[in-house]
């Protein structure tokens, strides 16, 4: 489990294309300080697993489902990466729950630059959409954030100087792509609360809002 705080920006060393996954290399030197073979470290939001270290630098393979399912799929040597450890018991909690498990994929729709902070906006995958609220979290490429606006197919949030600084949002532009994990609370209170939701209104001979969404 991660809280979206992003520790150190981290560079791709090398990405070795396997048949059906792909081993990426990652030069880390905070994040590899204490890691040990198997930790977990969370790479723009994707939790992966250490299968190698060496110096400042830890090896990870990504499967198929990764690929498809993130950004992951398009990275290169050289680029810049986010990184985070797996929270330790007893340490304060920054962000929120954080998986490393990526839902869907956004692109950067544009950025309203200010004195103080960035307004980012950006697309929202409509079965996601249910997910978000404004004031509510999502992560975005690993990045704890608070959603300002949303709508059907989008939302925006603002980000401070320190996030623009520590984290690869403040590179992102307009196209590029990032990994979006949608709180996890909010996905346990519909799975438990549909059944009850369509069982009223099967009484009432009206269709619920989500009983479209169940088969996904």
């Amino acid at each position: 489990m991660f809280t979206g705080i992003v520790e150190e920006r981290g560079e791709v060393v090398a990405v070795r294309e396997l048949t059906d996954a792909a081993r990426i290399t990652i030069a880390g030197p905070l994040v590899t300080s204490d890691a040990g073979h198997g930790d977990s470290i969370a790479v723009n939001g994707v939790c992966l697993t250490v299968v190698e270290l060496a110096e400042g630098t830890f090896t990870a393979d990504v499967m198929r489902e990764t690929l498809v399912r993130s950004s992951l799929a398009g990275v290169v040597a050289g680029d810049v990466v986010n990184l985070e450890r797996a929270a330790a018991v007893g340490h304060r909690f920054g962000g929120h729950i954080v998986q490393g498990h990526v839902d869907g994929t956004a692109h950067v729709l544009r950025r309203e630059p200010s004195e103080h902070w960035d307004l980012v906006t950006f697309s929202l995958p409509r079965e996601l959409a249910r997910y978000l609220v404004e004031k509510g979290s999502i992560t975005v490429d690993g990045v704890s954030l608070t959603v300002v606006g949303v709508g059907d197919d989008w939302f925006s949030v603002s980000l401070i100087p320190e996030t623009l600084r520590a984290t690869t949002l403040g590179l992102r532009e307009p196209g590029d792509a990032v990994n979006l994990e949608v709180d996890v609370v909010a996905k346990y209170v519909e799975r438990l609360t549909l059944p009850h939701l369509a069982a009223a209104a099967g009484q009432t001979g009206v269709q619920t809002a989500g009983q479209e969404n169940q088969g996904e």
